[in-house]
């Protein structure tokens, strides 16, 4: 999975503004970035593209995000996933690490926050403890 020595990230987002800044974050980093803006089209790409990294936002035009952790990590057992959500209350933050989120970064984020998160997963280089990035 990935490009060269970078992990391939995907974002799955319907806000098209977070989708771009978040991807020109990790591209100022080198990874090669994909986006999906509905759910339907987001686990598509994760099956197409195998991404290392899944960067999840909860509330989806089509659905919830934090109902589809287990699927995807049932299906790509090596995915880590980065829940984002505006959504940052013990519940969500708590139902993310119980599904099997890896970390959880809440909006507005920085690229400090994203950056740490990245760094935390990949130095890790394999599926970090659910409930270590929350």
């Amino acid at each position: 999975m990935g490009t060269g020595n970078k992990e391939s990230v995907l974002i799955i987002d319907d806000e098209i503004d977070i989708c771009f800044l978040l991807g020109g974050m990790l591209r100022r980093k080198q990874y090669p970035v994909s986006y999906a803006n509905s759910l339907e089209e987001g686990i598509a790409k994760v099956d197409a593209l195998l991404p290392s990294i899944l960067f999840l936002d909860i509330n989806l035009p089509d659905g919830v995000g934090l109902d589809h952790i287990r699927e995807i990590k049932a299906k790509h057992p090596t995915i880590r996933i980065i829940m984002i959500s505006a959504y940052d209350g013990t519940n969500e933050r708590a139902k993310a690490a119980s599904e099997g989120a890896d970390h959880f970064i809440s909006k507005p984020f920085n690229k400090e926050s994203v950056y740490i998160a990245l760094e935390a997963l990949v130095k890790s280089n394999a599926k970090t403890t659910a409930g270590s990035g929350f």
